[in-house]
């Protein structure tokens, strides 16, 4: 069965992506995951702030001996280019090596919430060999009073500025949290981004009712994490030739099937491989062919987007049917809720 799929204009072998996390921090970690059958490695996130400390204590290193005699600054590193200590250079190292270690796409991941050295630094990441890239542009506004347009102009700005500082792809990683969901989607397409992937996860924290203090926390992703994802692709599929990739939930053979046939081109998953280990993408992958077999469908294509919305159909009035529907199938299960 030919699982060959394409994302961002790459040609993958497979229609599953590891996605950015923990297992993809080592050039040995990338290796194995590629070794698995995934079709892509989506490298660990480095972040807006790492950059910012990295600049800021060169230029502070700069400004340091700029009067030392005029000559003196040329022998300190532009502001812009990562320093041998720095997480920077580190990551485009990795970035560098990973590339050449594995056959499939490579794809460098930043996260942030604003321009920062973005620009300048996506640039180098493809200069160091980086198939694509992926923006988890991950603003939550801790001031109540930013209103909903400021933060997603500051989105659309910030994939322009990457876009005009590259010729590799570049996806953007949403959050489901706007107002129209839909629509700030679209928008980000419109304004250069060759893909989405949906969605980055609001990292939300817990109280310590004992000690009384708020405790920060990574949880794994299950399976019902992936609805939400899946209700905005097949309402975004036929609006966009554009890739679209599904991410959180992403457990087992089922939760590819259900990305592909909501109108995914590919699906991504960290979680499952923490929890099973980079073989597991082996299994995931032969549960879809024979899943792909069992239903007499020849190849991805046949599958994908089958259950998304098609464009005539009134999205408000079909989102408001299936809420209804969900909650009189409750009532005959629990009970009414009324």
């Amino acid at each position: 069965m030919d699982l060959s799929t394409k994302y961002l204009g790459l040609d993958l072998v497979s229609p599953l992506v590891a996605s950015a996390g923990p297992l993809s921090q080592t050039v040995d970690g990338v290796r194995s995951l590629a070794a698995g059958g995934v079709g892509a490695v989506v490298l660990y996130s480095l972040f807006e702030e790492q950059l910012k400390t990295q600049v800021t204590r060169e230029i502070e290193m700069i400004e340091a001996h700029e009067e030392t005699y005029s000559e003196a600054t040329s022998y300190f590193p532009d502001a812009a280019i990562p320093s041998e200590k720095s997480m920077a250079h580190a990551y485009l190292t990795l970035v560098e090596e990973s590339a050449k270690a594995i056959d499939v796409p490579l794809i460098a991941s930043l996260n942030g919430s604003g321009l920062g050295g973005w620009t300048e630094f996506s640039r180098q990441l493809q200069d160091a060999g980086a198939s694509a890239l992926e923006l988890n542009i991950y603003a939550v506004p801790g001031d109540v009073h930013v209103d909903g347009p400021t933060i997603e102009k500051k989105h659309l700005e910030i994939v322009q500025a990457v876009k005009e500082n590259v010729s590799i792809p570049v996806a953007v990683k949403l959050s489901p949290y706007f107002s129209s969901t839909g629509h700030m989607a679209l928008d980000v397409l419109e304004a250069g981004a060759d893909g989405l992937v949906l969605f980055n996860r609001w990292l939300q924290p817990d109280i310590d009712v004992e000690t009384v203090e708020v405790r920060p926390g990574v949880e794994l992703s299950s399976p019902a994490d992936g609805k939400l994802p899946r209700t905005w692709i097949a309402a975004l599929r036929n609006h966009t030739t554009k890739s679209l990739a599904l991410t959180s939930g992403v457990e087992t053979a089922d939760d590819i099937v259900k990305g592909l046939l909501a109108g995914a081109d590919v699906v991504m998953t960290t979680s499952a491989l923490v929890r099973h280990g980079t073989d597991y993408s082996a299994i995931m992958l032969g549960g879809l062919e024979e899943w792909l077999e069992r239903k007499g469908f020849e190849s991805l294509d046949k599958v994908r987007g089958m259950l998304a919305v098609p464009t005539n159909t009134d999205g408000a009035a079909l989102q408001r049917a299936g809420y209804v529907s969900a909650l009189e199938r409750a009532k005959q299960t629990y009970g009414s809720l009324a």
